[in-house]
């Protein structure tokens, strides 16, 4: 079963062949549809602009005729400045809350909390918009041939269109992350050129437009004030205009007029005085300056050339083709419009596509994580802030990254906890008076771990335990030993604080988390505050055991192994209520919740995303979960509805999961320009949805690697080349009338694996660099 790379190559070519023999009914000729976006007219809304981005700046292009607009965002650019939002009263009053819970008094409890436990200020800061690019276009009216399109492999917005007078217009943009910049590229093929009048404006503070120099433009502001905390930061905007031919005057204003070019290209730098989230002392003018310094005699043409190399070297590393129909044809604002009673597969490989696409812009290393918008945010006040929800939000977010083969992009996450591990030990030594660090269900730009919004939705101290199991994810993917003694200690650290905070139920004797709640559902008996939710004891199984690994790998801290092993066997464990469903809390209290189709369903999280509950290992709790999910339903805001692919994808009920799925890239819950709709928009939902349909297709844990667990009839026919198992492993498949054709393992590192096929199984020694080959006839 062994072949050569070239072997392999031949096989893999031979797999898409018969690929493209053997289609889904109705299937047109090209297997293959363009990776793009497009459609026959301008954004009008800010759901129907089109994003770029380069991991810290971002832009909505709307791809307007007479008058362009680009909604422009640097990651950085949050309200506030450094804070320490702990409440003074906490740790003096925290026994009482305890008390009050564990003696039933629920509704005192949670008054109590929010007197004396909550953040001050009680909201976060939210991350903002830094403003607009307004390009008018004297003279420009109506067009003809009009189409604008996103090309998610080159990564660049395009607005093509025939003026009145027959002259052909060109715009481009990207973002470049190599050179830092946004890059605009105006053509248009007439004999009297282009007329453009350029401007910068910002919805902030002290906003001042100048000129700069005879060709460009300089946007200076500050942050806005939020919840009572002065705004601190400074931020830069400067545009440079490349003028071929023409002339090009400076107006009242600030804004640049440029007039009868052949062609024009517009440099914008955007940088905030953030460098850390506890220093905002950097130096805006001075940074923009330099980095249009540094692009100065580079070509558009060579820009464009690297942001597209840059970005394929990520997005290339997985193809995924469920084949094709004629709806894919249509313009994307069709197809979603129409998914529901069209047959359209490749709607679902875009928007996998999309996904990926979406993460590489939004989170590069050396940047901030994709919060709840990514990367892309027109408001000073935007839904929920646009912050970091750690009760599901911002783990969601991530999901898809390790086996989508970006694992690069995960490092603005394994940032963020590193800085969160500093705060939260601050708020876990002067709230609870324990070692370690702590999170609750939200954090923003200056790192805030304090509870907020009120005890009802944010006393909830697991946040910082579920994004360590993320640190250890990475690893496993990746098996670097260096990366993980780096991040250890905040394992353990967030470890070492529920050592610390650990209650013991007076009830059943098991240990349980007290305060918390089940993010973010009251449970009608008094509020929604309560001991030991299923949630918790879920996170903290799979902390204690990560931890417990990667010290044992590490060979360090024997105490702390023992101590942890202790303490998860006496975690509550999982319970079964009346109603055959996964018990939510520690009493059976699922029947009396008022919201029995509430979006959450955090009491899963040991379905997915762990695998503490398995079909095969714990049936009858695998059961309880289905019977949880009918209960709740398949419809919820964009992002519980693609938590709910991802369940039931791991119940093995790949035909439920798609009917989700199908409902979630409808106009329901898919914008035109097919960001996600909770509604409204939350970036959430394409990344968790994009996660579901990996899941489909391959699963990977311990040293499994589970080949189509969750085919849907929808996709008999297909492939996907690329995928990343656990240790280091690529993962190709193609199938073909519902059945496995060819999987071909590359493995990276020499070691055991287990193959799985339905119920079949082949375990392999694998050796890196060897590529494997395996028909059904391996599973026989």
């Amino acid at each position: 079963m062994t072949f050569s790379r070239r072997e392999t190559m031949a096989a893999m070519a031979a797999g898409t062949a018969a690929m493209a023999a053997v289609r889904p009914a109705g299937a047109v000729p090209d297997p293959h549809p363009p990776l793009a976006l497009w459609y026959r007219q301008p954004a009008t809304e800010w759901t129907q602009a089109l994003p770029i981005g380069n991991g810290r700046l971002g832009a909505m292009v709307f791809g307007g005729i007479s008058q362009e607009r680009l909604q422009l965002n640097e990651s950085t650019l949050w309200a506030g400045q450094p804070y320490d939002p702990v409440n003074p009263q906490a740790l003096t009053m925290l026994p009482k809350v305890r008390e009050l819970i564990f003696a039933g008094r629920i509704a005192e409890a949670e008054a109590l909390a929010n007197q004396t436990l909550m953040a001050r200020p009680l909201t976060q800061m939210p991350y903002q918009t830094l403003g607009d690019l307004i390009l008018d276009f004297p003279g420009l009216g109506d067009a003809s041939a009009y189409r604008r399109d996103l090309d998610l492999d080159k990564a660049m917005a395009t607005t093509r269109f025939e003026a009145n007078d027959g002259v052909t217009h060109v715009r481009q943009v990207i973002a470049s992350p190599a050179d830092q910049i946004i890059a605009v590229r105006l053509t248009a093929d007439g004999k009297n050129g282009l007329d453009v009048d350029i401007t910068l404006r910002s919805p902030q503070r002290g906003v001042q437009v100048v000129a700069d120099g005879p060709v460009g433009l300089l946007l200076t502001g500050r942050n806005c004030a939020s919840k009572g905390l002065e705004g601190n930061l400074r931020f830069a905007a400067r545009l440079t205009a490349e003028v071929e031919g023409g002339t090009t005057a400076q107006a009242d204003g600030g804004r640049l007029n440029i007039r009868n070019a052949k062609a024009i290209t517009l440099y914008i730098a955007m940088t905030t005085s953030h460098r850390r989230f506890d220093d905002v002392g950097g130096d805006t003018i001075a940074a923009t300056g330099a980095t249009l310094a540094r692009v100065e005699g580079r070509t558009f043409a060579r820009i464009a050339a690297d942001t597209a190399a840059a970005h394929q070297r990520l997005f290339r590393r997985v193809a995924l083709n469920l084949g094709t129909t004629a709806a894919a044809q249509l313009p994307t604002d069709q197809r979603i419009a129409t998914s529901q009673t069209s047959d359209d597969p490749a709607l679902a490989a875009l928007y996998f596509d999309f996904a990926r696409y979406l993460m590489i812009c939004a989170s590069r290393p050396g940047g901030q994580p994709a919060n709840l918008q990514g990367l892309w945010n027109d408001s000073l006040n935007p839904p929920w802030g646009s912050k970091y929800t750690i009760n599901i939000n911002t783990q969601m977010n991530y999901w898809p990254a390790e086996p989508t083969a970006l694992s690069e992009c995960v490092m603005p996450l394994v940032d963020m906890v590193r800085e969160l591990a500093i705060t939260g030990e601050r708020t876990a030594r002067t709230m609870y008076g324990a070692r370690g660090w702590v999170a609750h269900h939200n954090t923003d730009l200056w790192r805030a771990s304090a509870p907020i919004d009120g005890a009802q939705f944010g006393l909830w101290p697991t946040g910082g335990a579920w994004l360590c199991t993320h640190l250890w994810d990475h690893y496993d993917y990746g098996r670097e030993l260096a990366y993980l003694k780096s991040v250890y200690p905040l394992m353990a650290g967030a470890a070492r604080f529920f050592l610390d905070t650990l209650q013991r139920d007076p009830t059943t004797g098991f240990l349980v988390t007290n305060p918390s709640m089940s993010p973010e559902n009251p449970h009608g008996h008094g509020g929604t505050i309560c001991a030991g939710p299923t949630m918790d004891m879920g996170i903290l199984h799979d902390l204690f055991t990560q931890t417990i690994e990667a010290a044992t790998i590490l060979k360090v801290d024997t105490t702390l192994i023992a101590e942890l092993r202790a303490a998860r066997d006496k975690l509550a464990p999982y319970k079964i209520g009346h109603q055959g469903q996964l018990q939510e809390w520690q009493q059976d209290w699922d029947a009396d919740a008022p919201e029995q189709n509430h979006r959450h369903v955090s009491h899963l999280y040991g379905l997915h995303p762990s695998r503490q509950i398995t079909p095969d290992d714990t049936p009858a709790l695998a059961a309880a979960a289905r019977r949880t999910l009918e209960i709740r339903g398949d419809r919820a805001t964009g992002w519980a509805t693609a938590w709910r692919i991802n369940l039931w994808v791991r119940l093995r009920d790949g035909d439920h999961a798609h009917d989700i799925l199908r409902f979630l890239l409808g106009p329901e819950r898919t914008y035109p320009n097919m960001f996600d709709a909770h509604p409204p928009f939350q970036i959430d939902g394409n990344f968790g949805g994009a996660a579901g349909i990996v899941e489909m297709l391959m699963g990977s844990y311990g040293d499994i690697i589970d080949l189509l667990p969750a085919l849907p009839k929808a996709w008999p026919t297909g492939s996907v080349t690329g995928l990343r198992a656990r240790g280091r492993c690529s993962v190709d498949l193609h199938w073909r009338d519902g059945c496995l054709d060819q999987a071909v393992l590359q493995p990276e590192l020499s070691e055991t694996r287990t193959v799985r096929l339905g119920g079949k199984r082949r375990k392999l020694a694998l050796k890196a660099g060897m590529p494997v080959s395996l028909t059904p006839k391996d599973f026989i």
